[in-house]
């Protein structure tokens, strides 16, 4: 299902979460859940990670994280503020040190000038209060692609964070 150099390389985070006592949550919207798959797909993952969230339309956005709806229609869903709101929304609702999120156009339709297809917001927030956000361009990719390229940067996201 997944490619074994980003087993490894969650394999590799795992590791080093749990070397740092640290654990993980996440919230994923165009990813529909697959970070969550992908970490949980490594024996000994429960070390690690607390919960994943799939708040794939605005109003599980709003109703699970928290997420304020005058943010969302200010900014739209897929904007650097949903994605942190997102991340400090899953990192009130678990008991993680590190929560990130993904919020993003897969296509093959939705995108427009502003917002293409590839585009992808990514929160993390820490229980530490620092909170960053990330934006790729992956270009048309096909939906899968996109979606497969949010996959490995978030884990490389993740590895940062927690490093």
């Amino acid at each position: 299902m997944f490619s074994e150099a980003l087993l490894s390389r969650t394999a590799a985070l795992l590791a080093q979460c749990h070397a740092k006592e640290q654990t993980l949550a996440t919230a994923e919207s165009c990813t529909g859940g697959l970070v969550a798959a992908l970490i949980t797909a490594i024996p000994g993952s429960s070390l690690v990670f607390e919960r994943g969230f799939v708040t794939y339309s605005n109003a599980a956005k709003v109703e699970c994280l928290g997420v304020p709806p005058a943010l969302i229609e200010q900014f739209g869903a897929v904007s650097p503020e949903v994605a942190k709101a997102m991340a400090e929304g899953t990192l009130s609702h678990a008991r993680a040190d590190i929560a990130l999120s993904i919020t993003g156009v897969a296509g093959p339709g939705g995108g427009s000038a502003e917002k293409p297809i590839g585009l992808v917001h990514f929160g993390l927030a820490r229980k530490s209060g620092v909170i960053i956000t990330a934006e790729r361009r992956f270009g048309n990719l096909g939906r899968d692609g996109v979606r497969s390229a949010a996959l490995a940067a978030a884990i490389e996201l993740l590895f940062d964070a927690s490093g």
